[in-house]
């Protein structure tokens, strides 16, 4: 209990503090790219049609740990690669000996890119959900139909999407644990460090899975908030 005691602030004000500034980054940059593919996979255009299916497809479709390795390890190699390349082609002359990314970028490059892949499927749906008539009558009003999709559409799709919204963002905050094989230093990380030091392994992780649960729990309890108060709002 007093090793537990001991690394409470490193385990709640470092660790708990850093896994929700990740989670907060990465799903409000991935709304935004969940909004841009979900209505790009609505488009009429087959090329914006075909570039959110696969980016939505790839990043779904495969673990969130391989995407982390990807940008941490992968995307320097590829830098190293296309370097090389230019030197060994054109003579042009090394930018760097190495490249590499920072693990706070890495994880909200990585985490970003899942996320809005999933919310991309989360708003296509709930623009669906609306019904036709709606956009009827809004280009009847004289209204384009990026006017209706902004006016209309959207606002009431953003209703119905609240609820999937919050579950992702509850789950991206537990996936955020898999930045720990990077070395980033969040909330699962710090717990395996102070584990290396003390080897109180049931002590330190029934503490840091309580941690989750309290902001799992809470984040759980403002989403049904919002929901309540959007739908009194009909």
């Amino acid at each position: 209990m007093d090793v537990v005691i001991e690394n409470l602030p490193v385990l709640i004000f470092q660790g708990a503090k850093i896994t929700l500034q990740i989670t907060i980054i990465s799903v409000a940059i991935g709304c935004l790219l969940g909004l841009i593919g979900g209505l790009s996979r609505l488009s009429r255009r087959k090329v914006l049609r075909f570039l959110a299916t696969a980016y939505v497809d790839f990043f779904r479709g495969t673990p969130l740990l391989v995407q982390i390795f990807i940008v941490y390890f992968g995307i320097p190699k590829l830098l190293m690669d296309l370097q090389s390349f230019m030197v060994d082609s054109y003579g042009m002359t090394p930018v760097a000996d190495s490249f590499a990314l920072p693990r706070f970028l890495a994880a909200v490059i990585a985490c970003s890119l899942n996320s809005g892949a999933y919310v991309a499927e989360i708003f296509r749906a709930g623009v669906q959900s609306i019904e036709r008539g709606q956009m009827e009558a809004a280009r009847s009003l004289g209204m384009t139909h990026g006017q209706a999709m902004r006016y209309v559409i959207l606002p009431q799709a953003f209703k119905r999407v609240i609820p999937p919204l919050g579950n992702e963002f509850i789950a991206m905050l537990k996936d955020t644990s898999l930045l720990s094989v990077i070395g980033f230093a969040e909330l699962t990380r710090n717990g395996q460090l102070i584990i290396a030091r003390t080897y109180e392994s049931f002590a330190i992780w029934l503490t840091v899975g309580f941690i989750y649960l309290i902001m799992t729990f809470t984040l759980s309890r403002i989403v049904d908030y919002l929901e309540r108060r959007y739908k009194t709002g009909d």
